[in-house]
């Protein structure tokens, strides 16, 4: 019991630390202009699914139920082709500490979605919670936007595709979870994948098909090697394993690993800098984040 929790904790740690490094990646490789996000997207959706389908190859046939299969397009839908969708088309106007700042919000969407699925109450301290983590969204809106100390200007349109996305990902965690942790990760992830093609490769087809893959070289084409490994196939697998081993309140926590790797590496290389402003509204975006996470459920008790 206690190898599978260890097993769980590191999976989730592992993934949302790469989802850190990913926002940097995504930042330098879609600011270069040379593909678009859809075209981004099949790439990675083909790239990792194609590893998903060749893996499966090698273990037991799973079979999937017939009801199941529209669970998992809705899926594939909102926790993939949404979700990365709206970071790819966000990444290139907003500033990647702006990005994993708005990105941590995700354990309040979920306080949401638990209050309309499972019925349950929101109270006066999570109430509490969502209020200090908006006003201090408000107040990075107030202090980015105009690219206050920022090398690279966050714009409203990369600030609301980032709320977008986090609010996509926290639908997809909660409203998919029995389908989720029905199946293997491999048998739910290949599935997931086709379908994320399908929904794409028809919008991609022709740049695909006439892109000059001779200027991806060098560097752009080491980061889209990453994107298709590490942040796609890798975190997509490292994910449900993670959900199957512990309780989704734990799996929410571990977001916060991602924009603490984001905002160290983007100061490093000097991509971002760090203002008082972003700091204050680093510890207001958190410290609601905390509450509302840490405050017990029906559920929980």
């Amino acid at each position: 019991m206690l190898k599978e929790k260890t097993t769980g904790h590191l999976a989730c740690f592992i993934a949302y630390a790469i989802f850190g490094i990913n926002i940097i990646v995504c930042k330098d490789l879609t600011s270069s202009r040379l593909i678009s996000p859809i075209a981004l997207f099949c790439l990675r959706s083909l790239g990792a699914g194609s590893l998903f389908w060749l893996i499966s190859c090698f273990l037991p046939k799973e079979k999937v139920e017939k009801k199941d299969y529209g669970k998992i397009m809705m899926a594939s839908l909102l926790g993939f082709f949404l979700t990365q969708m709206t970071f790819l088309m966000a990444i290139p106007d907003i500033t990647p500490m702006d990005c994993s700042i708005v990105s941590s919000l995700s354990p309040i969407y979920t306080m949401f979605i638990a209050a309309f699925a499972l019925k349950e109450p929101i109270t006066l301290r999570k109430a509490g919670g969502v209020a200090i983590s908006f006003l201090g969204i408000i107040y990075l809106i107030l202090n980015s936007v105009t690219g206050a100390g920022s090398t690279v200007e966050t714009s409203w349109t990369g600030i609301l595709l980032m709320i977008a996305n986090s609010l996509c990902f926290a639908l997809y965690l909660g409203l998919f979870k029995p389908v989720i942790t029905k199946y293997s990760v491999i048998t739910f992830m290949k599935w997931i994948f086709l379908f994320a093609s399908a929904f794409s490769l028809p919008l991609a087809a022709h740049e695909l098909a006439t892109f000059d893959y001779n200027l991806l070289s060098g560097i752009y084409l080491s980061e889209l090697a990453f994107l298709i490994i590490c942040s796609t196939f890798i975190t997509y697998f490292l994910i449900p394993l993670g959900q199957k081993r512990i309780r989704p309140t734990l799996v929410s926590m571990y977001s916060y690993v991602q924009p603490i790797i984001a905002i160290t590496v983007s100061i490093c290389i000097g991509m971002d800098t760090l203002t008082w402003q972003k700091s204050l509204a680093t510890i207001m975006v958190f410290s609601g984040v905390i509450i509302v996470s840490y405050s017990k459920s029906k559920v929980e008790k």
